[in-house]
Formats: structure tokens, sequence, C-alpha cells
């Protein structure tokens, strides 16, 4: 194998950098690109979208990282140009906060807001190193003894963009809804990754809380199951190395879904936490 093919991508110069670029326009004001290397079934991806959003934010306030951010999905975001308008809520010495909207035009040529965003920024770095916790990381089975999509059937063309830009290998034990008896229990747990070999970072992690497939699919549906709000918590910046993430639905009522994620890193800590309200369509169960 050449030297070329074993490079790893860095934090900084990588596709997912790439992709999640936001260019300052005017003070506040944004130009991006969504790219469809994000996208499944032509949907592009909630957690990709709150990186990018994330990345504007990171610009404009004055603290670098992400500490909280909730994200309202108004309407389905496109491949393609974008706008993101941000705004200084509140600036203080040891958090800021801030809210960010994207744009893009619709057919017509008229502006459609797609995602509001409201965020608190601080410096993980300088956080106190005092853990007092109960919650411990996800059992996964080693990875050679998890499955990722290269191990089922080829893919639709166009309905999985996002599979080949990470490492997902799933645990088996959340798996029956691939070989047609899901478990009903509403749970995904995988070890992630970039499929490039990019280290994770506090942007990387708003992406992996959202990166699993659906806990919908362990209950017994299938189909899209598109996000309505999505809050993530950034615990620690992450060390180096794959990461496990747990996904849980306890509670399916009216057609919409909760789903709590966990994220651990390489060094056993709790780097993030998010829940999510999605919605499911009840007619498409299997049967």
């Amino acid at each position: 194998m050449s030297e070329a093919a074993t490079m790893r991508a860095v934090i900084g110069d990588s596709e997912f950098d790439r992709d999640t670029a936001v260019t300052r326009r005017a003070p506040g004001v944004y130009a991006t690109d969504l790219s469809a290397g994000w996208t499944i079934f032509s949907a592009v991806n909630g957690g990709y979208l709150l990186a990018v959003l994330g990345r504007a934010l990171a610009d404009g306030l004055p603290h670098p990282d992400p500490f909280t951010i909730s994200a309202h999905y108004l309407t389905a975001s496109q491949p393609g140009p974008a706008v993101i308008r941000t705004d200084i809520v509140r600036a203080g010495r040891t958090l800021s906060t801030g809210q960010a909207s994207l744009f893009q035009y619709d057919d017509a040529g008229n502006e459609v807001e797609r995602i509001r965003v409201l965020a608190s920024y601080g410096d993980l770095d300088a956080l106190p190193d005092d853990v007092r916790t109960t919650a411990v990381p996800p059992a996964i089975p080693p990875m050679d003894q998890c499955f990722g999509p290269e191990d089922g059937p080829a893919p639709v063309d166009g309905s999985s963009a996002i599979t080949d830009r990470l490492m997902l290998k799933l645990d088996p034990s959340t798996l029956g809804w691939a070989l047609g008896a899901p478990s009903g229990k509403g749970e995904m747990r995988s070890w992630f990754g970039l499929a490039d070999g990019r280290d994770p970072d506090p942007l990387s992690l708003l992406l992996a809380v959202d990166a699993l497939p659906p806990t919908a699919f362990e209950i017994g549906l299938k189909g899209w199951v598109p996000t309505v709000e999505l809050t993530v918590h950034v615990r620690h910046r992450p060390a180096p190395g794959p990461l496990r993430v747990s996904v849980t639905t306890r509670n399916l009522a009216g057609g919409f879904l909760e789903e709590d994620a966990e994220v651990w890193d390489s060094a056993d800590r709790l780097v993030a936490q998010s829940r999510q309200l999605a919605r499911v369509r009840l007619d498409s169960g299997l049967g």
C-alpha cells in the first residue's frame, strides 16, 4: 500500500473541514456550500448541518468551543449554496451565547429559513479536571466483531453518500433490523470515526450524535426519520482515536420519538450528550 493511501487526514485539513467551511461575507453573515456528500436519499444529515452552523458561531463568538447548542429544523435543507446569519446574544468571561440561522432559496427565488440555532460557547481547555459521574461507557464488542455498511448489501445509488465518509462499526446486538428481525428495544451502538482517519474534535461531535441509523429501525419502523429539534452538550475535548456512540429511545408516541445519545472517547470520557425529537411514519412498519 502506498504512503499516500495510508496517510490520515488531520483536523483542519480533511473532507469534513472543507465541507463544513464557511466564508465571512460581512459581520455576522457567512456563505457556505452544503455538500451532497453528507446526505441520505438526498436529505442533508442534521448533525452535519449543525456542524456547519457551529463553525460559523465559533468564528463569530469570542469563545472557541460549543458547550451547548440547540437547533430547530424548520425546512429540509438541500445540497448547494446557503447563507448563515449570526448574532451575539451575550458575551461573558467564561461563556458567550449566540444565535444563527441558515437560509437557502426556493425555486421561486424566495429566501427560506432551514435551521435556527441558539448556542453557548466557552473554552473546553479551561475546564477543571474534576469528574464525578455514575455514567459508564457503552459495552460494545471489539471493532473487528462489529459490522459496517460495507458488510451489507450494496446500497441503492445515491441513497447513502454519508456512509462513504464515516467509519461505522455497529454492535451486532443492535442490527436485528438489518436482518428483518428488529429487537424492539430502540437501541443503537457503534464505533464511530471519519473515514479519512481525521481525529474527533468538538465540531465533529455535533455530527457523531446524529450519524447512526435511527433507533426507529430497531423498533420495527422503516424510512426517513427527520429531526425536529436537536440539543447537544459538549463535555470535553475528545482524545484522538475512535469514538463509541450509544443512542436509545424509550418512548414513541403520537408519531414522535426521542433519541438520547452519549459519545465516549478513546480515554473512556463522556465527551458529548444529546437529545433529539424526531418524527416517524407509523404506516411504514414491518409486516
